[in-house]
């Protein structure tokens, strides 16, 4: 690469994350009932960022979330680690942060070691054996009841295996439902619904249980000999004529930050960071059982902190560039993903063809796509995490939701009103989930604005003789109220960011399109508890004004919140949007009808979008591209 300093962006490392908590411990306020929540970089002011090469690097600072138990208080804290010292330390009253790891783990144990669990288990199972129980924590949201609001409370639901190995979702004890203080680490109660049936049958995806296997599948490997074309330091990354920096967080997990563009000799800036800020599961079904199911997987658990370790030939296939992430486990100790990240080229078929049948020549160049990733399990779904950056200048961010469906256990083999059987006796309910993605953008420079584009046929009049006619109506979005917009078939509804300061070589604004993939609206009443909680889903397109404090489109702490702030809030507002540093939210959803073809464990479904380049650059910019070696005697029947 060009140059070896450090970016300001790059995440803390191992030796950063543990200098924050040992500065955080001997500044006195760190008791042995205070968990870490979370320890990540606090980033600097952007003009540090945009500063030329040679200027000095900002101090090194570290942002962390605390909670004592004990006092069932949170505090924010801002550490210098440059300095060694706590700059800021500030208690925020009524809140619970996110769920930790370690209390995930505590609380299942708390679960198995009750007295009244067990009692509970012999009713509803004829066992007090616990050693094939598995209990998923669970958020306990908010629905008015006063211990919500004083307590740090999780709902778990639980299953029982039938061996070590099974699949322990395949039997979920559905009369079942303890509920957890977590301050204590008790169980305070078993909630019960009567004694349901377990479902009959196993059912598993693990390859040392699935018999037979099929075996016609004959290796694919993908080979670069001459290895990749992409460049690495540190967390920055070159690649073709991309830049960027790779970012990683215990809350968001995987982050793009400073993504830049060489065009000719200039090097021109499209997104200053790119991050997923929230994402809610409702689920549909009214029982008992079922109804306070909803989580907020980044807000309550944590993405980042359920991330995986990537396995070459598994999670990814090539020639692989890893990033590990440094985060810290609730009582402070280093916790490092291994391989949290994975970056690698890939083939994506053809990026433009054309053939001159006057001369009979064809011109023809492939397609290659870098792609980052993550995985993050949270209990039983797995989301795959994807930005993929194209030659032809195109951004997309694409989501492979898989993993294991959350079951429960029908009454009768009849197909439930609220859900699908997928097993005798053994059923998923219907549920969406909504994911919000800010998007800093940085066009060519910060002061930027955003144009709603609608496709509406023209007048019927002279100037139409044929009614054939339809245009591009564009208009200019001002403030935050009138930003607010969701997805409109009727007239294509898309989105472009423009920098009316910068134009182009046929006298335009340089501009980025959005352009959404497919997406849902929620079916649960406006008056629903996680719907009051998640306000970012009352819209799918949000325009905010650029401030440092305004992270999370559900606001920094939905855990068991009462609702109503992150961007609902903000945008009450009204604040001008139009040219100058301005963030784009987007909303997009997917709606789960569950079927058969689901279980034991469920193919990816995809969900996304796509920034486009519109009049950013001259001409195609991967117009340059050489041609590929064409490759002689490959036919499989040659």
């Amino acid at each position: 690469m060009s140059h070896a300093l450090r970016h300001p962006l790059e995440p803390l490392s191992a030796a950063e994350v543990v200098t924050a908590v040992k500065i955080l411990r001997d500044s006195g306020r760190v008791t042995p009932t205070t968990r870490f929540v979370s320890v990540s970089l606090r980033e600097p002011a952007k003009h540090f960022v945009h500063a030329p090469a040679d200027h000095p690097l900002p101090p090194r600072e570290a942002e962390a979330v605390l909670f004592d138990n004990a006092q069932n208080a949170c505090y924010e804290a801002v550490v210098s680690i440059t300095e060694g010292q706590v700059t800021t330390w500030r208690h925020v009253p009524d809140v619970q942060p996110t769920m930790t790891v370690d209390e995930q783990i505590e609380c299942e144990q708390a679960v198995l070691a009750s007295p009244e669990f067990r009692a509970a288990l012999l009713r509803h199972c004829g066992t007090e054996d616990v050693n094939l129980v598995m209990v998923d924590i669970w958020s306990a949201g908010n629905y008015g009841a006063s211990e919500e609001g004083a307590c740090r409370l999780a709902r778990p639901l639980c299953f029982l295996r039938s061996d070590p190995t099974d699949n322990g979702y395949a039997r979920p004890i559905e009369g079942i439902r303890p509920v957890v203080d977590l301050n204590r680490m008790e169980v305070i109660r078993i909630e019960e619904y009567g004694i349901w049936p377990l479902p009959p049958e196993s059912c598993n995806y693990a390859s040392n249980r699935v018999s037979p296997q099929r075996d016609d599948i004959r290796p694919l490997q993908i080979v670069q000999p001459d290895g990749p074309s992409f460049a690495v330091q540190g967390n920055q990354v070159e690649w073709q004529r991309w830049k960027f920096v790779i970012g990683f967080s215990a809350r968001e997990g995987l982050t793009l930050h400073h993504l830049r563009y060489l065009d000719g000799d200039r090097e021109r800036s499209i997104l200053y960071r790119a991050s997923l800020t929230e994402m809610v599961v409702p689920y549909g079904d009214p029982s008992p059982t079922q109804r306070r199911k909803n989580a907020f997987d980044v807000g309550e658990y944590g993405m980042g902190m359920c991330a995986n370790s990537l396995t070459l030939g598994c999670d990814c296939l090539g020639l692989i560039r890893y990033f590990d992430a440094h985060l810290t486990t609730s009582r402070g100790e280093l916790l490092t993903v291994e391989n949290a990240v994975c970056m690698h080229e890939e083939d994506f078929g053809i990026l433009w063809k054309h053939t001159d049948r006057r001369l009979n020549k064809p011109e023809v160049r492939r397609s290659r796509r870098l792609v980052i990733s993550s995985v993050s399990t949270v209990e039983n779904y797995e989301y795959g995490f994807f930005w993929y950056l194209y030659q032809d200048g195109n951004i997309q961010f694409e989501i492979k939701l898989t993993g294991i469906l959350s079951l429960g256990t029908s009454p009768a083999e009849d197909a439930p009103a609220f859900g699908s059987l997928v097993a005798p006796r053994l059923y998923a309910p219907n549920h969406q989930h909504f994911f919000n993605v800010r998007l800093d953008f940085d066009l060519d420079g910060p002061s930027n604005s955003v144009d709603q584009l609608d496709v509406v046929p023209s007048t019927i009049d002279d100037d139409n003789p044929f009614e054939n006619a339809f245009y591009c109506k564009a208009t200019r979005l001002q403030s935050e109220q009138q930003a607010r917009a969701n997805l409109n078939l009727e007239s294509a509804r898309t989105w472009k960011i423009v920098n009316r300061r910068e134009l182009n070589h046929v006298g335009q604004p340089v501009g980025y399109r959005f352009l959404p993939g497919d997406n849902a609206s929620p079916y649960a009443s406006p008056n629903s508890s996680w719907r009051r909680r998640a306000g970012f889903v009352e819209n799918h397109v949000w325009v905010t004004p650029y401030r440092p404090d305004e992270r999370y489109a559900a606001g920094e702490y939905p855990n068991q919140s009462e609702g109503g702030d992150g961007l609902i809030r903000w945008t009450q507002q009204d604040r001008g949007v139009d040219d100058q540093d301005i963030v784009v939210w987007y909303t997009f959803g997917h709606t789960h009808l569950p079927r058969p073809e689901d279980y034991p464990v469920m193919p990816a479904a995809y969900i996304g979008f796509l920034l486009k380049p519109a009049g950013f650059f001259r001409h195609n910019p991967a117009n340059d591209l050489p041609p590929s070696a064409a490759v002689e005697k490959t036919s499989c029947c040659h």
